[in-house]
């Protein structure tokens, strides 16, 4: 759920909207609902001066309003807080939603938000660097009582984390992005999913191949990562619905949106499938009403079905 805006919304009913979409998502099959963590609207979503929720209490309260979808970030930039709290942040989400928390991480990209609130935003090798001890933070607060470490940028000393998560082993890591030499390679070492972004299929296999090199540079079966996707499909009823909904997002979201039915929806899956992805993501800046997300529940119905008999 990259988006806040709804046309009519007052602020003050705002969440109930968000309320409102990740129930219907919970209702459709949806496996996952996640928020962005940032603090201005990105360019391709909306103008900066769109609203924007802060991510952790706004997963917080929504793990207090549903009771099955996991929940998470997609994802925190590491820059925007130190690692130590947002395992803790992490872990108390974990907690309150009863053990469907998600840590999803990334290496921070939008400088115009930092700039805006202060934050520091090195170079992306430093951002990588710092991504590396980060994720090493948390899995040692998931796992270990009174963990100590000591890195370029970060430190923790006997650091307590209580109450412990409830997923054993903590929430599953999910890290965004697909840098071929540093984010892979972060991902084969640490991660649980991979969230990529959809594109040709031969470019995705080729991606796949690399990631495929680092888990064997670092002892990892790669089957031991689910790798997903963020598809760009705009659903409809019927083709001539789609303009409308085309019309509707930024030109950088709609030079890469593809109209379809949920059948042929359901074939471009399958592709993705094929080659070896698992998991997709949907955006609420497309669906955004109950009725629109129950459409994206039809397709889920569809996938699984064929998934299912394969």
């Amino acid at each position: 759920m990259p988006n806040y805006t709804h046309k009519g919304t007052p602020y003050p009913e705002l969440f109930d909207r968000v309320v409102e979409q990740a129930k219907a998502a919970e209702a459709a099959g949806f496996d996952l609902v996640t928020v962005m963590d940032h603090f201005y609207q990105i360019r391709g979503i909306g103008p900066a001066t769109d609203p924007m929720l802060e991510a952790y209490t706004t997963l917080g309260a929504l793990a207090a309003s549903t009771s099955r979808v996991k929940l998470g970030t997609l994802v925190t930039g590491v820059t925007y807080r130190n690692p130590a709290i947002l395992a803790k942040q992490v872990t108390t989400l974990d907690v309150i939603s009863k053990g469907r928390a998600v840590f999803g991480i990334g290496a921070a990209w939008n400088d115009e938000e930092h700039m805006g609130y202060g934050i520091e935003f090195p170079p992306i090798g430093k951002r990588m660097d710092r991504l590396d001890e980060a994720l090493t933070i948390a899995k040692l607060m998931f796992t270990q009582d009174r963990p100590s470490f000591e890195g370029a940028y970060y430190r923790i000393d006997r650091a307590l984390n209580v109450p412990r998560p409830i997923q054993p082993g903590g929430p599953k890591i999910l890290i965004g992005g697909t840098g071929e030499r540093r984010t892979l390679r972060l991902l084969a070492q640490h991660g649980d999913i991979g969230h990529w972004f959809g594109g040709e299929i031969e470019e995705l296999q080729r991606k796949k191949q690399i990631f495929y090199e680092h888990c064997e540079a670092v002892k990892r079966d790669p089957a031991e990562v689910q790798l997903t996707l963020g598809v760009p499909l705009v659903l409809v009823e019927n083709e001539t619905d789609g303009k409308a909904i085309l019309d509707r997002l930024t030109p950088e979201r709609r030079a890469i949106a593809r109209v379809a039915t949920v059948p042929q929806a359901a074939e471009q899956i399958a592709k993705y499938m094929d080659a070896g992805f698992t998991g997709f993501t949907l955006n609420n800046n497309i669906y955004g009403t109950p009725e629109s997300i129950a459409l994206a529940g039809e397709l889920i119905k569809v996938v699984n079905k064929v998934h299912a008999s394969a």
